[in-house]
């Protein structure tokens, strides 16, 4: 277990309890969720309910880029709160249009205005009404390794196995295949195999008609997925594509948005300027809800002209934004965006040190402060772990949380995350910890 740190006033055993009877935690059997009681957080650690302590190596899903209790974006949130806590989103409030602004000085382009959620799964659902309004067709494309929230549109546009047990969703969504080189779904191995997850995008575009198409939607790196990073090729290749058939083209940022990738955004380390981004966790790392989609000058003028139908109660709350002007203030204070960049290097050598030393570490993928590790049985088939061997991801878990490093699992991957605000040393700190819960894993049986 994680150092203790002495006990907290809260009663463990209320919290479980209460929480069990309780709360219904998302995609979870409820019967069998062993929940972690979390107490408090500081910088890049967290503490459970007795006192252990937790390197938080994921930012918990992704989100907390600053770390967390950072004093200025709590200072905001308290300011804005006392001053105006809520008002209707059809007036015009002073931190609203200054976070819109923030946000477009930063996107690739610059994108032109921006739409305010609550979250990742609306800022998605509303860049598919954009698209649908703005192009008049109605299909979107998404690939099939994707996951963009889970609300009901947004869990149809997601690919991955939690979309079938809530269908039917929205009509119009089809999806393809992606450019995951490590199971490279064409059976090909990158560079030299000419792309072909390329054409298979052409070929599915030209098999729904092109003139039906409104928009393609993707995640620049898929993130709970495995934070598989496409051949930077991909991603020009797809804008060039859809400017070939006047299809718009969205990239949800809301996992590699705001610093993750050592820039900005993702789509700019790509070298691509997309129609829209959705973004979310990053803008006010996590500090409280807030999501938006950002979009192109061309679809901005369209609402200068027609009805924009979209509207949410809480678009653009002030504290929400309020928060994030202080959280874009401090990346840039503190230079996080670039630390990001410094510190992949860092990252990815002690990530690839295990791969050396651990057969069950397939692959290593990532960019920036946003890395992913690939758990196989079998090296040459690829057998992702958790099918084959699931005592042996239950061990890793184990391994993890007596050391005290909180990383985010799903299935067979590890997703790395830690806020830009972390130290080298406390990578190498993490690094270690997870090699040693790796090696039990492997001895598992």
């Amino acid at each position: 277990m994680g150092r203790t740190e002495g006990t907290t006033t809260i009663d463990t055993q209320r919290v479980r309890d209460e929480d069990r009877r309780y709360v219904l935690h998302s995609w979870s059997v409820q019967g069998t969720a062993d929940n972690l009681p979390v107490a408090r957080a500081e910088g890049c650690y967290f503490w459970d309910t007795d006192g252990h302590r937790f390197l938080d190596f994921s930012s918990q899903l992704v989100a907390a880029n600053l770390g967390h209790g950072h004093p200025k974006v709590v200072e905001a949130i308290a300011r804005q709160a006392a001053t105006l806590a809520f008002t209707a989103p059809f007036h015009a409030v002073e931190v609203r249009g200054t976070l819109a602004r923030m946000v477009v000085e930063r996107t690739p382009g610059p994108l032109h205005k921006v739409f305010f959620t609550l979250g990742g799964a609306e800022a998605n659902e509303n860049a598919v009404k954009i698209a649908r309004l703005v192009t008049g067709r109605h299909k979107i494309l998404s690939k099939y390794n994707s996951y963009h929230g889970a609300t009901y549109g947004a869990i149809t546009l997601t690919g991955d196995e939690r979309r079938p047990p809530v269908e039917p969703g929205i009509p119009g969504v089809v999806h393809f295949l992606d450019p995951f080189c490590y199971r490279c779904p064409f059976a090909h191995t990158y560079p030299g195999c000419g792309m072909p997850c390329v054409d298979h995008l052409r070929q599915v575009i030209e098999y729904e008609n092109p003139s039906t198409v409104a928009a393609v939607i993707v995640e620049p790196i898929v993130g709970g997925n495995g934070v598989q990073v496409p051949p930077p090729e991909y991603l020009p290749a797809l804008r060039r594509i859809c400017d070939d058939h006047g299809i718009l083209l969205i990239c949800d940022e809301v996992m590699t948005g705001w610093g993750r990738t050592g820039e900005w955004f993702a789509s700019t380390r790509m070298g691509v300027v997309p129609d829209m981004i959705t973004m979310a966790k990053g803008i006010t790392s996590g500090y409280v809800p807030l999501g938006a989609v950002a979009v192109s000058e061309r679809i901005a003028r369209h609402f200068d002209e027609h009805m924009l139908w979209a509207g949410l109660t809480y678009s653009g709350h002030p504290v929400s934004c309020a928060a994030g002007i202080a959280t874009i203030q401090a990346y840039e204070d503190e230079g996080l965006v670039a630390r990001a960049r410094e510190l992949e290097g860092p990252l990815m050598t002690g990530l690839r040190a295990l791969s050396a030393r651990h057969e069950i570490v397939g692959d290593v993928r990532g960019m920036g402060l946003f890395a992913g590790l690939d758990l196989v049985a079998d090296r040459g088939a690829r057998t992702p772990l958790h099918r084959a061997r699931p005592q042996a991801m239950a061990a890793l878990r184990r391994g993890l949380r007596e050391r005290g490093v909180y990383v985010y699992i799903r299935h067979n991957n590890l997703v790395i995350a830690p806020p830009l605000t972390i130290t080298e040393a406390q990578i190498g700190e993490a690094v270690e910890a997870i090699d040693g819960a790796i090696g039990e894993a492997a001895a598992a049986r």
